[in-house]
């Protein structure tokens, strides 16, 4: 299936470090730091072994990640769009970056109203 038709911006072949963890408390609790194999302004999609992601999955994903106190680094609450079987026992994740975390007043992510 052609993906690209549904994407907004193009992706470019990035091998970054991305720090993944869930944010629902109901899924297992882990935290992986991976290579992107690419990525553009709405997603990444890296490269796992790991079984436990599924489609709709909410992710914090740090991208580029570093280490956890460089002021580089952004933290983003993501969903998985979509999850390829590789071979080897490996899983292609596609992600799309839903909005950042910790808003700053210089530069305002989306944001929720209530109604």
């Amino acid at each position: 299936m052609d993906y690209s038709e549904k994407r907004r911006s193009r992706r470019a072949k990035i091998a970054r470090p991305i720090r993944v963890r869930p944010s629902e408390p109901r899924d297992e609790h882990f935290e992986e730091i991976v290579a992107s194999e690419n990525a553009s302004r709405e997603g990444v999609y890296f490269i796992t072994r790991r079984t436990s992601y599924y489609l709709g999955m909410r992710l914090f994903v740090t991208f580029p990640f570093t280490n956890s106190h460089d002021p580089m680094s952004t933290d983003y609450v993501a969903e998985v769009k979509r999850v390829d079987k590789l071979p080897n026992a490996r899983f292609g994740i596609a992600v799309n970056l839903v909005t950042t975390v910790g808003f700053s007043k210089e530069a305002p992510a989306r944001t929720m109203t209530r109604v």
